[in-house]
This record gives structure tokens, C-alpha cells and sequence, in this order.
């Protein structure tokens, strides 16, 4: 029996993009742009800007930048003195690439290829390491573990408004292990209190989700975030505040803020929210009161959750869930690696 050939398949017609498929409107790069987070931007922005000023003085191209552009630029950083005299360190040289790469890619333009670029960057990271420059390390922040936490509060006047928002800073900070940027997003509606203690509902920037995070009693009152809360909540009521931002500006008079103005224009937050930027500087200032050591910023309460939880005996998935960890974050490994260097050393014992 003769086997039938095959039916040639009816060709099909490839679409054909118009000018409108492949545009986009202001409102959705605008809404692309909302996506990244507002500190990444600035920072982005900045490195562009540099990088576009350093090809006008080198006579070369920006955009589209070639491989040679971008290894010629890394090599230039890493020679020459940025605003603190010194040249940029290894990890602001790789968020320059990327912010690069990133202005390429939003504009639907091939980035340009960095392997060229990276290895000046990694012969650049081994010469400061061998030299035993101090910028061959990250900077990193201290971790605020309990007993860190009880020298700072020890600081403060909690008889007065100011006194207990920073200790409700502190501690919900440290107890939420959140971010500065997500304490400043909090309202007071954010903050319920129940039998057991506070659910705070906080939107991770990171994972871009919101988590409800339970923040049990404390045994001591003087470190127990659930009564830090109580009292800055009654102190704001009687205040005439129930509504609006958790942390609030307090003014040298020991009021809430009025908004700040500036040529008869209302800026910032009208209602006196505060800035993730003032935060930090709460926490800054605290530690510098208290005489600590080290380096102290508004990451150092979320460091400190993990490294305490961690020395605690708590999981990694437990630890990862509260604090709105993403999923095999290598930011939280290696806090939990740095907590374990003495409880789970593979030299005890030998």
C-alpha cells in the first residue's frame, strides 16, 4: 500500500507590529517606574548621570554604551577619588553597572556586554583585599541584639512624646525586623492590638507583598514593644492623633510637628510623617548617646532580629517568614552565618 505524502501545512501569516505595539504611553513607564523603589531610583539616577558626564569629558558614546566604554569607565572608578577623596568602593562600582544596564534595558536598547568590565572590577576587589584596604570589606550595619537594644532605651526620656515614639521605633523595628523605609509606611491603623499581643500589618518592599506580623508581650516591660506601642499611642491620642502616620516629627517644644513649608509651599508629609532617612538618624543618634561602638543605622534593628532570633534557636524559614525575607535571601544567610560563627562552630567540641 502506497503510504499518502504528507499535506503541506497552510502557511500562516506573521503578524505585523505597528508603531502603537511597540510604544509605550507616559502612564505606563510611569507605572514601570513605581515598580522599582524610590531609593533604587535616585541611586540609579546618580550613577547615570555620572557615567553620562564621564563619556562626555572621554569623548565616548553613553547610550548605547559599548563593552569598551563600560571596562574603560569601571577602570577610571576605580582610580579615581570620588566625593570622599578616595575611589569608589567595589559594591558602588557594581551598582554603577547595573544601574547602566538597567537605563539600556528600560529602554529596549541590548545593555553592553560587562564580562570585560567585571574582571577589572574583580582584579580591583583583590588588589584592595591584599593591600589590607579597609574598603575591600562591605560596610556593614551592627546588629541591635537585646542587650544593644537595653543601652539605647536607657537613653531615653520615655516620659515624653518623643521619648516613646523612639522607643516604639526601637523596638517594633527590632520585634518586626522591618525596614526603615516600611517603619516609615506604617499607620496607626497598621498596628492592632489582641490578647496575645500586636499584629502589625507591613508592606515588604523586597517581596512586595503585605505580612500581618505577630509581636508577642515582652518579659520585661521596659523592652516589651507591645507597651512601647500602648504608650505612644495614648500619648498621640491625647494629642487629638488617631488616625495617619505611627511615627511622627516631634518638635523641640515635645509636640507633633506642624508641616514643614518652605517659601509659603507645604513639604514633605503633610501630617509629619517621618522619613525613612530620619529614622535611621534616630537610631544613629540613639547609639551615639549610649557611647556603642561600630556602625549603627536603621538596618542595624533588622540585623539584630535575625542574629538574636537566630542564637534563639529559631529556623531559618520561621526567621525568613517574620521579617519578610525573600526566600533563600543571601542578605539573611549571611546574618544567620555571622550568628552562628560561636553557637554552631564545627571547631567545638574537636
Amino acid at each position: 500500500m502506497t503510504a499518502l505524502a504528507p499535506r503541506p501545512a497552510a502557511a500562516v501569516a506573521l503578524p505585523v507590529h505597528t508603531e502603537a505595539d511597540l510604544s509605550l504611553s507616559e502612564a505606563a513607564r510611569a507605572a514601570i517606574e513605581a515598580g522599582v523603589p524610590e531609593s533604587t531610583r535616585r541611586a540609579y539616577a546618580s550613577d547615570w548621570k555620572s557615567f553620562t558626564a564621564w563619556c562626555s569629558t572621554a569623548g565616548r558614546t553613553p547610550f548605547p554604551a559599548t563593552a569598551q566604554t563600560l571596562t574603560e569607565y569601571v577602570t577610571h572608578l576605580t582610580t579615581a577619588p570620588s566625593s570622599t577623596g578616595r575611589p569608589l568602593a567595589p559594591s558602588s562600582i557594581e551598582r554603577a553597572l547595573a544601574a547602566i544596564r538597567t537605563m539600556h534595558n528600560a529602554a529596549d536598547v541590548a545593555p553592553p556586554n560587562t564580562k570585560a568590565a567585571r574582571k577589572v572590577l574583580s582584579g580591583y576587589r583583590e588588589r584592595l583585599a591584599l593591600s589590607k584596604d579597609p574598603a575591600a570589606k562591605p560596610r556593614k550595619a551592627d546588629p541591635a541584639v537585646p542587650d544593644t537594644l537595653r543601652e539605647m532605651l536607657a537613653t531615653l526620656d520615655r516620659t515624653t512624646l518623643a521619648g516613646k515614639r523612639d522607643a516604639a521605633l526601637l523596638l517594633l523595628g527590632y520585634a518586626t525586623a522591618a525596614r526603615v523605609s516600611e517603619l516609615a509606611a506604617l499607620d496607626i491603623a497598621d498596628v492592632r492590638e489582641t490578647p496575645d499581643g500586636l499584629l502589625v500589618t507591613i508592606y515588604r518592599r523586597k517581596i512586595k507583598r503585605h505580612t500581618e506580623t505577630a509581636v508577642p508581650y515582652g518579659a520585661n516591660p521596659a523592652t516589651c514593644p507591645v507597651r512601647a506601642a500602648r504608650a505612644l499611642l495614648a500619648d498621640m491620642a491625647d494629642a487629638g492623633r488617631t488616625s495617619g502616620p505611627l511615627l511622627i516629627r516631634v518638635d523641640r517644644h515635645g509636640r507633633i510637628a506642624p508641616p514643614l513649608t518652605r517659601a509659603g509651599k507645604t513639604i514633605g508629609d503633610p501630617a509629619g510623617r517621618m522619613t525613612a532617612e530620619a529614622i535611621a538618624d534616630v537610631v544613629t543618634r540613639i547609639a551615639k548617646t549610649a557611647d556603642l561602638d561600630g556602625r549603627w543605622t536603621g538596618h542595624s534593628l533588622r540585623r539584630g532580629f535575625a542574629t538574636a532570633a537566630r542564637r534563639a534557636g529559631a529556623g531559618l524559614e520561621r526567621i525568613g517568614r517574620h521579617g519578610g525575607w525573600a526566600d533563600g535571601s543571601k542578605a539573611l544567610l549571611g546574618y544567620l552565618e555571622e550568628g552562628d560563627r560561636w553557637t554552631d562552630n564545627p571547631v567545638t567540641g574537636l
